[in-house]
């Protein structure tokens, strides 16, 4: 296949990306996404698992995978045989990045400790996505965004206080990681155009998780509280929650503020809880008492009203409102259209299909999605070609199941 040229802010970045599942190929889709030369690597005759997860599928195929492989070059290479060490390596000396979430020490087990990487190439970063990060305790250990989720103090923390821990429904701990690792190498890019060196970045799952609990760690330091599962409310912010519709509907009011608290009781019609003692202030509605009965009585608003005629009403009064979404309803959103957040993406295997579109918008060199995720080794003699591998070398490699 023929792609369009590389556009946006990375387009002149260069990403050798191994691993696979979600933490850091979902780092490499952020980098692609953003214009990045990105050549990908799976072993031969398997790929990477994304190529088949996801809970819906298409006659057994991954309707993930063309989004999280978009923008990718795609390469099979044995990593475990010398000559795909060889092919990796030649990769190296030209990259700016080598992106890997392997548990820790296979790299060197092949012999690509960062010292043998920075030898042939002292500008390189290689950013390290892990279970538990490249050192302590934990280190040597195998880790999912489900363990993290549960060891960093986040599951504890969702769901209703009588039930088990829930998860959020979504691989947050592998996204995370992956946000905190595109992050990390674009700021080692940065600090490279001052000294021209590369360094390593090293996110652990667990280590992102942390990073996004908010002020749970520090709550308990200083007060020794120990937050737990409070389900729909967050304790001390009302009203701040989920109501019901007449129409079956559901939608989220957060007027926890004072003054768009005093917008949201006068679009409901009830202007006096605006002076009731119990409402009047923030502190005050964050009583359990008073945040239980705030709740029940905008409840009892909500249900006398169509979703619709209730979102129109708390649009017109300012007052943070949307209802609660499912696929069906994101992927027909108007604003989500009109910010390229929901796109039609054309795909071998389905079609055109729609897919989530990139995050940030930039003015000047916004990203783009070039080419939806590729086939199984689509891309190797392209990619091989253009490190010196001529065709026979090719064929002998394939011959081998090298590639």
């Amino acid at each position: 296949m023929t792609e369009p040229a590389a556009t946006g802010p990375l387009s002149d970045i260069k990403v050798v990306e191994l691993g696979s599942f979600i933490a850091g190929p979902y780092c490499g889709q952020l980098l692609a996404d953003m214009g990045a030369d990105l050549v990908k690597f799976e072993d031969p005759g398997k790929g990477d698992p994304m190529r088949q997860w996801g809970f819906a599928k298409k006659d057994g195929a991954s309707v993930w995978w063309p989004v999280i492989g978009r923008n990718k070059k795609c390469v099979t290479v044995d990593l475990r045989k010398k000559q795909g060490q060889d092919i990796l390596r030649r990769l190296v000396k030209d990259a700016d990045v080598l992106l890997e979430n392997f548990r820790p020490g296979t790299l060197e087990k092949w012999g690509l400790t960062i010292e043998a990487l920075h030898a042939m190439n002292p500008k390189l970063i290689v950013a390290r996505v892990s279970g538990f990060g490249q050192y302590g305790p934990y280190s040597a250990k195998a880790g999912f965004a489900a363990v993290s989720e549960a060891m960093g103090g986040m599951r504890t923390i969702n769901g209703y206080p009588d039930r088990l821990p829930t998860r959020t429904g979504l691989s947050i701990g592998d996204t995370l990681a992956g946000l905190y690792t595109a992050y990390g190498i674009v700021a080692a890019l940065h600090q490279r155009d001052r000294d021209g060196r590369g360094q390593v970045v090293d996110v652990g799952l667990t280590d992102a998780i942390l990073a996004a609990i908010e002020g749970v760690i520090s709550e308990y330091s200083v007060t020794g509280h120990v937050r737990g599962r409070t389900g729909l409310t967050s304790p001390g912010f009302a009203p701040s929650n989920i109501y019901p519709t007449l129409d079956g509907h559901h939608i989220v009011i957060g007027a926890n503020a004072d003054t768009i608290f005093g917008r949201l009781v006068e679009a409901m019609g009830m202007a006096e809880l605006k002076t009731d003692p119990r409402f009047a202030r923030h502190g005050a509605r964050g009583q359990p008492d008073n945040q239980a009965e705030i709740d029940r009585i905008i409840g009892d608003w909500t249900s006398t009203k169509p979703r619709d005629e209730l979102l129109k009403l708390l649009d017109a009064a300012s007052v943070p409102a949307g209802g609660v979404n499912d696929a069906a309803a994101v992927a027909a959103d108007p604003h989500f259209r009109a910010r390229d957040m929901i796109v039609e993406v054309d795909t071998a295997e389905f079609g055109r299909m729609l897919m989530q579109g990139i995050v940030p918008k930039l003015t000047r060199t916004p990203g783009a999605i070039r080419w939806a995720g590729a086939g199984l080794g689509e891309h190797n003699d392209e990619v091989l070609a253009a490190v010196g591998y001529s065709a026979d070398e090719i064929a002998r490699l394939k011959a081998d199941d090298v590639i």
